[in-house]
């Protein structure tokens, strides 16, 4: 899952480098990184 993350952070960061910012894109990322985390707590007990 924190692979996932990290690509999708990069494929992300790629998209609005080329393209431009887009609020919706980031919002899912931060939305993911937030379900890495808790999945990786809740693994970790």
């Amino acid at each position: 899952m924190a692979v996932l993350t990290f690509g999708s952070l990069v494929a992300v960061a790629a998209y609005s480098v080329v393209l431009g910012s887009n609020g919706w894109l980031w919002f899912v990322w931060v939305l993911l990184g937030m379900l890495t985390a808790g999945l990786a707590a809740s693994g970790s007990r």
